[in-house]
């Protein structure tokens, strides 16, 4: 019987589940859990599921990476279409291949990318309230975007990392970070190796301060160089935060770069 690896791109409302990772004593609905429990209707036996980056609870993703192993024989379509007829409402599969058994979507992944969602007007919205982060206060975004630029290269981002991280080593490469406004809308994307525990969550709470002009751009710089988490701000919330891509290597084809249309693009660009 032939074993068979799969990779999927996944979408999902975080507000809808408890995380991503499936939890042992605990009811609360999770990602994961979703995923392989529609993965193992359609396969007819039990699938595990791994992941590109794990997700707290209330954040979202337009294109997380996963992967499975089957010997089950269908069609990329037949799983597709079979695997979204299993998924509750706030998830869904967007593409699904057949990949090298090397593949891991993990372990080969070269870089992932973050976006944060700002929401900044005096009154809180109504619409996409558990998707956007409410910032009431007014947010200068040349200045969010001039702090943010020291975090460019490789340092140790111990500062931005929350006690809990079970990362071996708090040293990553930050390749790309911009701040930009959109209408009442300010986006913080970010693409690094891999991420700490909280890491984009504390980024935004240190940029919030420098954007209301209560802290100079060097703070960044500042609190990045002393290693400590106790030198920055606060965690800024998890709804306004969303996995958006991964970076492979070429030969795995997988269609999630971060580059391409995304859920939430249209509405940036409006």
């Amino acid at each position: 019987m032939t074993t068979r690896r799969y990779a999927a791109v996944v979408e999902y409302n975080g507000a809808h589940f408890h995380g991503w990772q499936r939890q042992k004593h605990h009811d609360e609905p999770t990602v994961q859990a979703a995923l392989e429990a529609a993965i193992s209707q359609v396969a007819n036996h039990p699938a595990e599921v791994g992941c590109a980056g794990r997700t707290d609870a209330g954040v979202h993703a337009t294109r997380q990476v996963i992967h499975f192993d089957t010997h089950s024989d269908r069609s990329d379509y037949g799983w597709m279409m079979g695997i979204n007829t299993n998924l509750p409402d706030g998830v869904s599969v967007q593409w699904v291949g057949e990949v090298d058994s090397e593949f891991h979507a993990r372990y080969k992944a070269q870089a992932r990318r973050y976006r944060y969602l700002i929401y900044n007007h005096p009154a809180r919205q109504a619409l996409m309230h558990d998707q956007l982060t409410w910032w009431r206060y007014p947010l200068d975004a040349g200045l969010m975007h001039e702090a943010a630029q020291h975090l460019i290269g490789t340092h140790d981002f111990t500062s931005f990392r929350a006690k809990d991280c079970q990362a071996k080593s708090p040293v990553k490469e930050m390749h790309h970070i911009r701040v930009e406004r959109f209408g009442n809308i300010i986006m913080v994307e970010l693409e690094c190796s891999a991420f700490l525990y909280h890491m984009v969550r504390n980024i935004v709470g240190v940029l919030l301060p420098v954007g209301e002009g209560h802290k100079p751009t060097d703070w960044m710089a500042d609190v990045l160089a002393a290693r400590d988490r106790k030198a920055a701000g606060i965690t800024a919330p998890g709804g306004g935060l969303y996995f958006v891509g991964v970076r492979y290597p070429h030969p795995f084809n997988i269609p999630c770069s971060p580059w391409g249309p995304a859920l939430l693009e249209p509405v940036l660009t409006a």
